[in-house]
């Protein structure tokens, strides 16, 4: 089992950035895919980006292309997304989330075992 916990939110101004981090305590880290989503007052919870194991291999939903990076540091059992270029409808309280699956990409929110808490994105037009 693994323990997630997630930082980094707060309030930020449209065009500007925040970090997001995601500290996993428990079993190797390494082990997991890991994914964040978010979900906005009112709507379904939604992926936002996966990585793969190793870091090789990276997922985007189309809203946050280019605009945001999804990373990993395994020797610090750490999950990054680094969110540029934030809009309004970027607003919503993020959550990390780690899968034991072997044969999926991680793009829906069935596949992942273990969540965090969540953290508060809110940013301001």
């Amino acid at each position: 089992q693994v323990q997630l916990v997630e930082s980094g939110g707060g309030l930020v101004q449209a065009g500007g950035s925040l970090r997001l981090s995601c500290l996993a305590s428990g079993r190797s880290f390494s082990f997991y895919r890991m994914g964040w989503f978010r979900q906005a007052p009112g709507k379904e919870r939604e992926f936002v980006a996966t990585i793969s194991w190793l870091g090789s291999r990276t997922y985007y939903a189309d809203s946050v292309k280019g605009r945001f990076t999804i990373s990993r540091d395994n020797a610090k059992n750490t999950l990054y997304l680094q969110m540029n270029s934030l809009k309004p409808e970027d607003t919503a309280v993020y959550y990390c989330a780690a899968s034991k699956q072997r044969t999926t990409i991680g793009l829906t929110l069935t596949e992942y075992d273990y969540w965090g808490q969540g953290t508060q994105v809110t940013v301001s037009s």
